[in-house]
């Protein structure tokens, strides 16, 4: 839970970046949002919950 809050956060100040520099208009953003609101409660929702749990924890295990 923790880091799907995370890379909510995360990808949402990124969308809010995008917006405000002028590379992504509105309704791009609002369409990218709903897509992956639509996405989620599709069969494929596992599958790429398990893909981002796998590469943080991939990005979790590096050195520092």
């Amino acid at each position: 839970m923790v880091v799907s809050l995370s890379a909510a956060l995360l990808l949402g100040i990124v969308v809010i970046v995008l917006l405000r520099s002028g590379y992504v208009r509105f309704g791009s953003a609002l369409a990218c949002i709903l897509f992956g609101f639509f996405l989620a409660s599709t069969g494929m929702a596992p599958a790429i919950a398990g893909a981002a749990h796998s590469v943080a924890g991939m990005l979790a295990a590096l050195p520092l």
